[in-house]
């Protein structure tokens, strides 16, 4: 619903908003042997490298409209991948009230967009148990622009460029501005819960979970995969090749690390 000129914020000066979306993915792995963990390690490692995860940041840069002042990239011994992003404001154009509506999907046409002082940046981490077979992929990613827009609008491509079975995700609002009477303002866009940026194919994908704190603008949402298709957690064989006392062992075992990473504590393994 397009705003009319009366419903619109008039600001006073600079919007000093900054929106910060912080989030974690998560990809586990059965791996039975060394040999298979070292793979499993060395495909991550290839498939998620700094170069990739650079070209990756910079489409997050054009979904929301910056400009790349500067990226620092790094690929770590023995694993692991590190991108920095710089970048500043965009073209100044007409502003469109979609931009602060909740809608998923990447962001209208025509935007104004202040983007000084911001940054994406996203690390990874793969990971894997020394006894117990799991192996696991964490990606940990921040973007925060300072302005009218929010990056918000950049998470599905974000949630699309990843395989992820678990999502931890965290926004914020922090710092205010002033409209033409000088009054604060604290938030200047709805806003009820992360999920509505997410598009429904997605979210029918995830069982979701929302802890948010409205009057301090902080909104989390957890989510993991509904579905649970063994052979999407076997590497390099599928489950054919397992006895069916293995296939049990192995789902039990891989449901109970992604329940502990979901729920963010250990947990007995009871099923």
């Amino acid at each position: 619903m397009k705003l009319t000129p009366e419903q619109q914020i008039k600001l006073h000066g600079f919007n000093n908003l900054t929106k910060s979306l912080s989030f974690n993915l998560y990809d586990i792995c059965y791996t039975r042997t060394k040999a298979e963990r070292e793979a499993y390690i060395e495909y991550i490692d290839e498939q998620y490298n700094a170069e990739r995860l650079t070209t990756i940041l910079k489409t997050v840069s054009d979904i929301i409209g910056a400009y790349v002042l500067n990226v620092a990239k790094q690929d770590y011994d023995p694993q692991g991948a590190s991108v920095t992003m710089l970048v500043s404001e965009g073209p100044v154009v007409t502003v469109s009230t979609e931009s602060l509506e909740e809608s998923p999907g990447p962001l209208p046409d025509t935007v104004l967009m202040h983007l000084d002082k911001s940054h994406i940046t996203v690390h990874t981490y793969p990971e894997y148990h020394p006894d117990e077979g799991i192996s696991t992929f964490r990606a940990d990613i921040d973007v925060s622009t300072c302005g009218e827009i929010s990056p918000l609008k950049a998470l599905h491509y974000l949630i699309r460029s990843f395989d992820t079975d678990i999502m931890t995700m965290d926004y914020r609002v922090r710092g205010f501005t002033r409209d033409i009477s000088g009054h604060k303002l604290f938030i200047d866009h709805e806003i009820s819960s992360i999920q509505n940026y997410i598009p429904n194919d997605i979210k029918d994908l995830y069982h979701m979970i929302d802890v948010n704190v409205y009057q301090e603008n902080i909104f989390h949402t957890k989510c993991k995969l509904r579905e649970f298709d063994l052979n999407n957690y076997l590497f390099g064989y599928t489950k054919d090749k397992l006895s069916e006392a293995e296939q049990l062992d192995i789902t039990e075992s891989l449901k109970w690390e992604m329940d502990e990473i979901f729920y963010g504590k250990n947990i007995n393994m009871v099923y």
